[in-house]
């Protein structure tokens, strides 16, 4: 199963959502993250962006498939529109598009029913962020040689779902002193620190944290960066 809409574009601090939650349509637009999870049943599953995902540890194959056989029964035609489902050997990872708290939990509930258990630390959405001066003279490019399409005039994403958002962030002036590639990695909001502390104890320092829990900037030894980032004070 594949989700049917393109990937959100995000630069830490500025994101582009293009998932249209359907049945809130005329309800103030789409559930909030905070919304989300502030509802029962939907434990297994974090917020990253505009994005909810849950990980099951299937542990082999032959249950994966079995899990995925079982969510392919309970969806229906228009769920599937933003139900994008990961299967490997060891899990499946399952996204929706919209946060949808019903299909959620009957996802959740098909996985308890099979004894399959869930990890929530085993989720995230990552981006590759490009700093450019003159964004339409080397986004051609980029979609041309990663053979991705493209959102709006700053973010590509990949058609199959295979590879990292790649988006650009606008630079008012050059700067050769610093590195114009970063990473961008949502992470659940109560893994944050933990991803963190793990990164700064790698060999890493933080180079900002004004803008947390929104995002922080981190940097490796030779100051090439990342942000991590969570869904927190984007609503």
């Amino acid at each position: 199963m594949s989700n049917t809409s393109p990937e959100l574009g995000v630069r830490c601090g500025r994101e582009r959502v293009v998932a249209v939650d359907v049945s809130f349509r005329g309800m103030g637009g789409q559930r909030t993250a905070g919304e989300f999870h502030a509802a029962d049943g939907v434990e297994d599953w974090r917020a990253l962006y505009h994005l909810v995902s849950a990980h099951f540890r299937t542990g082999s194959l032959a249950a994966g498939v079995a899990l995925v056989d079982e969510i392919g029964r309970l969806v229906d035609g228009s769920e599937e529109q933003y139900l994008s489902v990961d299967l490997r050997s060891a899990g499946v990872t399952v996204s929706l598009g919209r946060r949808d708290v019903g299909l959620a939990r009957r996802i959740s509930g098909v996985a308890k029913e099979l004894g399959v258990s869930a990890d929530p630390t085993a989720v995230q959405v990552v981006n590759v962020t490009l700093d450019a001066l003159v964004g339409a003279d080397v986004l051609p490019f980029w979609r041309a040689v990663l053979g991705y399409g493209q959102i709006g005039d700053d973010y590509l994403f990949d058609p199959l779902r295979r590879g990292p958002g790649f988006g650009l962030q606008e630079l008012a002036v050059a700067r050769p002193e610093r590195n114009r590639l970063h990473l961008d990695v949502a992470v659940p909001h109560d893994q944050a620190a933990e991803r963190i502390a793990a990164a700064l104890a790698a060999g890493g320092r933080l180079v900002s944290d004004v803008h947390a829990p929104k995002w922080w900037v981190l940097a490796d030894a030779e100051g090439n960066e990342a942000c991590v980032a969570t869904w927190v004070d984007r609503e």
